[in-house]
């Protein structure tokens, strides 16, 4: 695919900690648009890392990152104007309503025609009858789709999603699997997805990640990739690049 028709472009990414700890060693990927990547393996691989580097909050030792075909080393500012962020673990301040939230995340984001975005992300993840509740007093299904609407309200072109629904239940994960896909399918961004529920990967993402002590040990389709290494389900293969890495390593 023509690196235009990339939202995210990773080249040769590298992030060496104090004591000369390797966390992300030299990687390269890319995120189309419309398309869902998975970003999979086990604690300790390098994932967070990778998102945080995407993210601006920590610098890479080397190696380069573009949104939407521009440096974030160069122009960070415009860069992360066309990205977003939801995680289970990163809420929003409790004591403000849903619609109090979204405003001041809309005017930090310089949101045009802010109420009338905030009016489409309340409908679209059905928040329009909590819209004036306090954010903090909501189900954790309810806040996942409040963290969701918030990332969605700047109309990003790249949208991270960390563990989106790991506090659901079967049914309130499915219906926000279905809500990120319709808008991955409509709005021409790309999603880098990070999950440890196999099950979902495979459901959502057309194609995935494999990463392992800070390196992309496999990549491909979930759906084809376990019996393209001896394994029945994406579960099996994950247990295998965490516990047997060394096995995969060779083609």
């Amino acid at each position: 695919m023509p690196p235009e028709q990339h939202v995210l472009d990773v080249n040769n990414l590298h992030k060496i900690y104090a004591a000369d700890i390797v966390a992300v060693d030299r990687i390269s990927f890319h995120v189309a648009r419309n398309e869902i990547v998975g970003l999979l393996g086990p604690n300790g691989a390098g994932k967070t890392t990778t998102i945080n580097m995407i993210l601006g909050v920590l610098t890479p030792t080397s190696g380069s990152i573009r949104i939407d075909g521009i440096d974030i080393a160069r122009d960070r500012r415009h860069a992360l104007e066309r990205t977003n962020f939801a995680a289970v673990y990163a809420v929003l301040p409790g004591n403000l309503t849903i619609e109090e939230n979204l405003r001041v995340f809309g005017m930090l984001y310089g949101v045009a025609r802010l109420q009338q975005r905030i009016d489409t992300v309340v409908e679209r993840f059905d928040l329009a009858y909590l819209r004036n509740r306090r954010t903090g007093v909501l189900s954790s299904g309810e806040q996942t789709r409040v963290s969701l609407a918030k990332a969605f309200l700047n109309e990003p072109k790249l949208l991270l999603l960390d563990e989106p629904t790991a506090s659901l239940d079967p049914a309130a994960a499915d219906d926000v699997r279905r809500r990120i896909r319709a808008y991955a399918d409509e709005a021409n961004v790309g999603i880098l997805w990070t999950s440890h529920n196999m099950y979902e990967v495979a459901e959502v993402c057309q194609r995935v990640l494999f990463l392992s002590h800070g390196s992309v040990l496999l990549e491909g389709d979930p759906r084809t990739l376990p019996s393209e290494h001896g394994h029945k389900t994406l579960e099996e293969l994950f247990i295998t690049v965490a516990r047997e890495p060394l096995t995969l390593a060779a083609p």
